[in-house]
């Protein structure tokens, strides 16, 4: 990492990547982390692995990774939530995590993925206060 990305907070890492996507990635991008911030205001910020936005509450939520096709949001501990709205459609297959991806066009059920960003930090500080 440069000396100048090092000098910058996490967040002002994850607004220069919105902006320097420029295109509909960019707007998901910006949408899904005003979702994950309005969901828990203790909800803190990182840029993990060479640029990956990823939120974090006594443990990792989810981040919000950027491909030419979709923007996946991957719940790190995915596998143990409820999804009743049925939003997980991508890495179905593990033990631990679960992803949503989002391709140009999707609409965001922003209540459902509210509740499960919510039941995510629940599951975190519950483990954190054992």
């Amino acid at each position: 990492m440069s000396k100048e990305a090092q000098a910058k907070s996490p967040s002002e890492l994850i607004d220069e990547r919105i902006s320097e996507l420029g295109d509909w990635r960019g707007d998901m991008l910006a949408r899904l982390r005003a979702i994950v911030r309005a969901a828990d205001p203790e909800i803190v910020e990182e840029w993990k692995w060479r640029g990956v936005p990823t939120w974090y509450r006594d443990g990792m939520i989810c981040t919000g990774e950027t491909y030419k096709t979709a923007v996946k949001m991957t719940f790190a501990k995915g596998a143990a939530l409820d999804d009743p709205s049925g939003l997980f459609n991508a890495s179905l297959d593990g033990n631990v995590r679960r992803a949503i991806d989002f391709h140009e066009g999707d609409a965001i059920d922003a209540p459902a993925l509210s509740g499960l960003i919510r039941a995510a930090v629940a599951l975190n500080v519950g483990k954190a206060k054992r």
